[in-house]
């Protein structure tokens, strides 16, 4: 059973409405009130998070490695701060690449796991760094991630 009070009903003058307000058929006051979408909070817009999104998801979907980003301060050791990233993947780290972007620091690492290093030897990664660090030269970060990403994943080539 339900509860609640009682209420009269009063009618309303369709003239004194806020605009896109009716009463409807049976009386009730419906609204439309217009929707504002929350933009991101961050660096990126949402076509350039979806741009992102999506290299990501086609590196790790063909590959089958989990390809991360990470953008944010590293600290005093970059390297360390990007592998510490990398070992918080747990058990799923050994099929993963991390990619740690310290705008700040001007640093790019690349982390890879256990399995994926003899997919995507150093020598790719620090090619695939020198490509981004010219784009974000540029200041181009979103096409830097994306072109890094293409040749991380290329390298890695196709799940078997």
């Amino acid at each position: 059973m339900a509860t609640g009070e009682a209420t009269r009903y009063e009618p309303v003058d369709p003239a004194d409405l806020p605009v896109g307000s009716v009463v409807t058929g049976s009386g009730r006051i419906s609204s439309a009130e217009m929707y504002e979408p929350t933009a991101p909070n961050g660096p990126f817009t949402t076509k350039q998070l979806s741009r992102l999104d999506e290299a990501l998801a086609l590196a790790t979907r063909d590959t089958g490695i989990e390809f991360s980003i990470y953008l944010g301060p590293l600290g005093e050791d970059s390297r360390a701060g990007a592998e510490q990233l990398h070992d918080k993947l747990g058990d799923s780290g050994d099929d993963a690449i991390v990619i740690a972007v310290s705008p700040g620091q001007r640093v790019v690492e690349i982390v890879t796991g256990a399995k994926t290093t003899q997919r995507v030897p150093d020598r790719t990664a620090k090619l695939a760094v020198m490509s981004m660090s010219a784009s974000f030269k540029e200041g181009d970060l979103v096409g830097g991630l994306v072109s890094g990403l293409r040749m991380l994943a290329d390298q890695a080539g196709t799940t078997v």
